[in-house]
């Protein structure tokens, strides 16, 4: 998968969806990039992004309780799909999305972007989504980026290095953490959740690789203070 700051190296999946949800908004120029040759859903106020970078999406989901009218009308304007929930429901409309997208599509990996910023609760609730959810899912924008490593290696290849990259346990604990690339490395390591000390290391090389045996771990990578 590739992305303006960096291509990632993991299970190949044929299909990937960029999903535009309503946190911080990413730069214009880099979900440009992003968007080109991929499936788009608006996710609520994700609407307001995707008018904001002229960015059409293939998809619109969401209760809308927080887009504003001009980009609901926008949306209208350019007849695209739109699959409207009450704003009181069991689940989230990111959640909701993913799920739709999985049985619209079948398989697939995603890049949700517009998850970062805002209410903690929300970001809460994102990461925990992405951790838990089937198949390859990554967080991202030109600031930040958060790949969900499940029992497997994942090769990172910087374009550009980043400021700090850490290692976040998702489940209580993720044994077997190998790394190479990092200025501390670790071989065979277990993180826990309840004492995550893996927190604000560095890239030595453009190139990097993080190898879980057992659980999920969240490598965060941080492009801007």
């Amino acid at each position: 998968m590739k992305l303006p700051q960096c291509e990632i190296f993991s299970a190949t999946v044929a299909q990937e969806i960029l999903f535009v949800v309503g946190g911080r908004a990413p730069d214009v120029g880099w979900l440009s990039d992003v968007a080109v040759g991929r499936k788009i859903f608006g996710v609520d106020r994700g609407v307001e992004v995707c008018r904001a970078c002229g960015v059409v999406p293939d998809i619109l989901i969401g209760d809308f309780d927080s887009a504003s009218p001009d980009a609901v009308d926008w949306a209208r304007a350019k007849k695209i799909p739109a699959e409207k929930f009450p704003a009181d429901k069991d689940f989230t409309d990111t959640q909701l999305a993913l799920s739709r997208a999985t049985e619209i599509f079948g398989e697939h990996a995603a890049i949700l972007t517009g998850g970062f910023g805002g209410r903690a609760d929300h970001l809460f609730s994102v990461l925990f989504t992405c951790a838990a959810a089937d198949g390859k899912i990554f967080m991202a924008d030109e600031r930040e980026l958060v790949l969900f490593v499940k029992s497997e290696t994942v090769g990172v290849q910087f374009n550009r290095l980043p400021k700090a990259v850490s290692l976040l346990p998702m489940s209580g604990a993720c044994s077997g953490v190998t790394t190479r690339g990092l200025h501390w490395e670790l071989d065979g390591a277990t993180l826990t959740q309840n004492f995550p000390n893996a927190v604000s290391n560095r890239a030595d090389a453009a190139e990097i690789s993080v190898s879980v045996g057992r659980g999920t771990l969240a490598v965060y990578a941080c492009f801007a203070e």
